[in-house]
């Protein structure tokens, strides 16, 4: 079976990775990640002109991909070079909107494939530990004179950008109780609404995120995205969408730090010879270079499989590869860095950096503990069916 990308993905990459090397070295990434927005907004402009943002969806909906593939050609290029603008939440709100949107609502997502509207999801609470279900965030339907809408009162945790989005995909619950499937609602929520207090803080691996308080924030009927209490259905498959973009952006982190690691060993030297030539280092490197390998094969696997109309084929993909590169991207992390030695943790290498990127990827919607949990969940769901 042939694994290659075909020449316009080929193509994006290249351009891909040649843009964020001249526009996101290591100093500006730094930079960027440690200001006021936690990325550069001339580098996401950037990224928007060359049509990255685009390559994310379909073409029937303003972009010119939108395959699986594409998404980790994308996301990989962004893991490689260590890049912190706000993608991720430009896919999934943008899947949301495909999947659920009116047509006045999906208009928005020219905005979001242009790079002038930041987007983000505010799905995650405290205490939720990333069960998609656990929604206490509540929105009460009101009419004031003439006009329908909803009132929404809660608070979300940890989300990116969310300081300074504007535009929010918002999980609240219409009716049930905080642990139920049904009974959640998604709205569409504007960054700058009234009664919305943002407490923003810095990622430990770059970035921004925020913790957000809805106080009686007020929002018309249009508000609404897709069916009222189904919203569940919509957050799984936009959250697929976000298990194969970190699995590819960990890939790319992988890669680059395997790269350096190997570079490293052929460079060093200790009793007059390169520290590649001993004997127990190549033997830790060549089972690191087999289980990055394990890795890429998960993320074809689930790339491949996001548009998989079967729900159980098509999660269990997607958990078993946020799972693998959870525990293989950790593995990488401390193998790169036990095998630079003291260097390795220092702040001028830029390999620290991919270090703490692999091992924070593994804790973005739901961990490799959550995930094997999943997965054997969806496997018992398959043979119960069958």
């Amino acid at each position: 079976m042939n694994f290659q990308h075909n020449e316009d993905r080929r193509m994006l990459a290249d351009s891909l990775n040649r843009y964020l090397s001249e526009k996101n070295s290591i100093d500006v990434r730094h930079q960027s990640a440690g200001g006021t927005f936690g990325y550069s907004k001339d580098v996401y402009a950037g990224l928007a002109e060359l049509g990255t943002i685009g390559a994310l969806f379909p073409e029937e909906a303003g972009g010119f991909g939108g395959t699986g593939f594409d998404v980790s050609v994308v996301f990989e290029c962004l893991g490689r070079n260590l890049a912190v603008e706000p993608l991720l939440g430009a896919l999934v709100v943008g899947q949301a909107l495909i999947a659920a949107g009116t047509d006045a609502q999906r208009a928005q997502l020219e905005a979001i494939v242009a790079g002038s509207t930041v987007a983000a999801l505010a799905h995650e609470e405290p205490g939720s530990h990333y069960e998609l279900t656990h929604v206490s965030t509540t929105a009460t339907k009101t009419a004031t004179g003439t006009a329908d809408g909803w009132v929404l009162n809660g608070a979300k945790a940890v989300v990116p950008v969310g300081d300074s989005a504007d535009l929010l995909l918002v999980s609240a619950r219409t009716s049930g109780n905080a642990q139920d499937a049904d009974g959640i609602s998604l709205f569409l929520v504007p960054g700058t609404a009234a009664g919305l207090a943002k407490r923003g803080n810095g990622r430990i691996d770059g970035g921004r995120t925020a913790e957000l308080t809805f106080v009686n924030v007020a929002v018309g009927e249009d508000a609404l995205l897709g069916t009222e209490g189904q919203g569940l259905a919509v957050l799984e498959r936009i959250s697929g969408y976000a298990l194969l973009a970190l699995a590819a952006e960990s890939l790319g982190a992988m890669d680059v730090a395997k790269d350096q690691t190997l570079e490293y060993l052929r460079t060093r030297k200790q009793f007059g010879v390169p520290i590649g030539s001993f004997q127990a280092l190549q033997h830790r490197m060549a089972d690191l270079l087999l289980e990055v390998e394990q890795a890429r094969s998960a993320v074809i696997n689930a790339a491949a499989a996001i548009d998989d109309a079967d729900r159980i084929t098509r999660e269990k993909a997607l958990s078993a590869a946020k799972f693998s590169v959870g525990r293989i991207g950790t593995l990488v992390a401390e193998e790169s860095i036990q095998m630079h030695g003291g260097i390795g943790m220092t702040w001028e290498l830029p390999l620290s950096h991919y270090a703490k990127r692999l091992v924070m990827i593994d804790h973005q919607f739901g961990d490799e503990d959550h995930h094997l949990a999943r997965f054997i969940a969806l496997g018992q769901a398959a043979t119960a069916e069958a």
